[in-house]
């Protein structure tokens, strides 16, 4: 696993482009998909430490079954879970999984992210502090 590349899943450009913007700024590497389908593929091809994936997308696969299979498929992979009109508790997500309300701050999800996949840290103390912000 590559532990500085991060996959954001995410139909609105301006929202892909500025997630992406904040973890470059990190050192983190990143690619983009615009919907579930093109993650896959993706996946198929390249090794990540974590996907970040909204939930609401085009494409007939929703964030949520992403997620899922990324979880099957690929256990070492780290998930947040983001969406505005959706709220998950821990018992509704994948291992290695956290749920992220939209809309969110950008410094504390690169810092959740840090925390998940640097430290292996998935409490919903992380979690929480992201929900407040």
């Amino acid at each position: 696993m590559d532990q500085r590349t991060v996959l954001i899943v995410e139909d609105e450009p301006l929202l892909r482009m500025a997630l992406a913007d904040a973890l470059i700024d990190e050192g983190y590497d990143v690619m983009e998909a615009g919907n579930a389908l093109e993650a896959i593929a993706l996946l198929a091809n390249a090794a990540f430490a974590a996907v970040i994936t909204d939930i609401d997308m085009p494409g007939g696969l929703n964030g949520l079954e992403l997620a899922r299979i990324v979880s099957s498929t690929h256990h070492d992979v780290a998930l947040i879970i983001a969406s505005g009109g959706h709220r998950l508790g821990p018992e509704q997500l994948p291992d290695r999984a956290r749920f992220v309300s939209k809309p969110y701050d950008l410094q504390n999800m690169t810092a959740m992210l840090k925390a998940m996949i640097e430290t292996d840290t998935f409490d919903d103390a992380s979690s929480q502090a992201l929900q407040a912000a």
